[in-house]
């Protein structure tokens, strides 16, 4: 168990006044085991909770799924008391409601427990979080890439879609959003959820992924016989990213907030000759434990943190750039800036970010003959 984790728990239970702290929902409780909650994909709570009092990690769960938590999902919790209750008795909700008499909050509801966000709480990213992302969004762009390179132009959206599944399953990867757009609907659609359509000119195909509550978010785009406008599109996306990058390192360091990392988002857009090109689209946030731990939008007020990781997505119809980046509160220029799904194998420019000296370098259109 993380004791930066626990110290962050004994802060807000000294805060609120509460006795207990318990985490039900799958993003949550990951971030605080290690380990997966989760039998239902369909459902917000998974089949277990885990609770802190200030003194002892636990987690209750039912009589079906105690042995094999116990077992298989706490990686990060040796010696933590799991307790159960009988499966046909009541629900988790109901049997934590039952358990716990002192004051309580949970992220779910339960029945006289207050509520508690556990967003902020998973923000800034522990050295142990940091260094299991790079290895979930290296192999998810090792997956990512592999699959792309291998694209035909008569491949259809949801094979391409099936085989990124496959790629990211055999490296114990999930993957809860997969898209992949052909050259049509990726110019008439920011979200392209996968079709019967074949690629045709090119593909933009994006990914969010997750392995142990953390997600990892990329965009890969390949050409066959592309629009002359797509390589200078991507370009200037990659340039709205690189300026939001930018900008977030230094609403770190100045105790900013979201809504002015959008406003230089804003500018980057205008800068590249496509103002308002923002409103089609959001252009991302926070990544961490969930896809995105908070969206950007204008006068958004979550602080920015660091060391955290962002995924920013900006979009210029039909183009597309976004990586997981940790940014980083140590380091000056460039590495202050880790490229977590970066494999060093795609093709690359280097981009400067508006009004800023930040130069990176980004993916570019892989071109491979139709």
């Amino acid at each position: 168990m993380e004791q930066e984790k626990l110290e962050r728990l004994e802060t807000y239970l000294e805060a609120t006044g509460l006795e207990s702290v318990w985490f039900a929902r799958p993003n949550a409780f990951a971030w605080l085991t290690g380990g997966s909650n989760v039998v239902d994909r369909e459902t917000d709570a998974g089949v277990a909770a885990v609770g802190y009092d200030g003194e002892d990690v636990t987690v209750l769960t039912d009589t079906i799924e105690a042995p094999r938590i116990a077992d298989e999902e706490l990686p990060d919790l040796e010696g933590a008391a799991v307790e159960s209750y009988p499966w046909y008795e009541s629900s988790l909700a109901e049997a934590l409601a039952d358990r716990v008499d002192a004051p309580a909050a949970a992220d779910v509801d339960v029945p006289g427990f207050d509520r508690v966000d556990p967003t902020p709480l998973r923000q800034p990213l522990t050295e142990t979080d940091r260094e299991r992302y790079r290895q979930l969004s290296r192999q998810t762009a090792d997956a990512v890439e592999a699959v792309c390179r291998e694209l035909q132009p008569g491949d259809r959206e949801h094979e391409v879609a099936s085989a990124l599944l496959v790629a990211l399953s055999a490296r114990k990867i999930e993957a809860p959003v997969v898209l992949v757009g052909g050259a049509e609907r990726a110019q008439r659609h920011r979200h392209y959820t996968p079709t019967d359509a074949e690629l045709g000119e090119y593909a933009l195909v994006s990914v969010t992924t997750q392995r142990r509550g953390l997600h990892a978010s990329c965009s890969r785009t390949v050409a066959f016989d592309p629009p002359a406008w797509l390589e200078e599109r991507t370009g200037y996306a990659a340039r709205v990213e690189t300026t939001a990058l930018a900008a977030t390192r230094e609403a770190a360091a100045s105790g900013g907030t979201a809504g002015d990392v959008f406003g230089e988002i804003q500018n980057a857009y205008d800068a590249v000759g496509f103002d308002g090109e923002w409103e089609r689209h959001h252009q991302g946030g926070a990544a961490g434990f969930s896809g995105r731990e908070w969206i950007a939008t204008p006068d958004h007020e979550a602080s920015v943190e660091a060391p955290m990781a962002y995924a920013w997505n900006p979009t210029i119809q039909g183009a597309k750039s976004e990586d997981t980046v940790l940014v980083d509160d140590g380091g000056e220029g460039s590495e202050a800036f880790d490229i977590l799904t970066e494999t060093g194998d795609w093709p690359t420019e280097t981009v400067r970010a508006v009004g800023s000296d930040l130069e990176l370098e980004r993916p570019a259109v892989l071109s491979l003959e139709s």
